[in-house]
C-alpha cells in the first residue's frame, strides 16, 4: 500500500523567519489542522507542518528553491461537501483580513454520476492546495477507494 509520507518545499534563503513561520502556522493550523514545529535538518533550521499519521510538509531554505508560477498543487480529499464548503468559508474569512490568501473556487465538475466539489487555496507557500470531495449521485465517496 502506498502512503504519502512528506513533501518538501524549498524557499529562498532568509524566508523562514520567525514571523513567516508564525504566519504559516496561524493559517494552516486552523484551516487544515497542521501543527507547526521547528526542527533541524541537515544542519539548517527548517519548519515542519505535521499533517497527522506521520505525514508532514517540510519547509526548508536553499539557493535552488521552488518556483511555481502555475497551478502546481497538492490535493486534499475530504469526505463531504459540507467539509469543503466549511473550509472555503474559513479561507474567505482570513482572505477578508489578509489579501495574500488566494482562492480559486470552482464550479462543480460533473462527469456522469460523479460530482467533484473543489476549490484551490494558496497562502505564503509556493504551491496551491486543492480541497475537494467526490460525490456519486449525491453520496460522498470514501477518501480512499475500497475503504469505508
Amino acid at each position: 500500500m502506498l502512503r504519502f509520507n512528506h513533501m518538501e518545499l524549498t524557499f529562498p534563503p532568509g524566508t523562514l523567519t520567525p514571523e513567516f513561520r508564525a504566519e504559516v502556522d496561524a493559517f494552516y493550523g486552523p484551516i487544515f489542522g497542521f501543527q507547526g514545529l521547528d526542527t533541524e535538518v541537515v544542519g539548517q533550521l527548517a519548519h515542519l507542518l505535521l499533517t497527522g499519521e506521520g505525514q508532514f510538509i517540510l519547509l526548508a531554505e536553499g539557493e535552488r528553491h521552488l518556483q511555481s508560477p502555475g497551478y502546481d498543487h497538492l490535493g486534499f480529499l475530504f469526505d463531504s461537501r459540507a467539509e469543503v464548503d466549511g473550509l472555503l468559508a474559513r479561507c474567505k474569512e482570513v482572505q477578508a483580513r489578509d489579501p495574500r490568501v488566494q482562492i480559486k473556487d470552482y464550479d462543480d465538475l460533473v462527469v456522469g454520476d460523479l460530482t467533484v466539489r473543489a476549490f484551490y487555496v494558496k497562502y505564503l507557500l509556493p504551491i496551491w492546495f486543492d480541497v475537494q470531495c467526490m460525490e456519486q449521485k449525491g453520496v460522498a465517496q470514501p477518501a480512499w477507494p475500497g475503504r469505508g
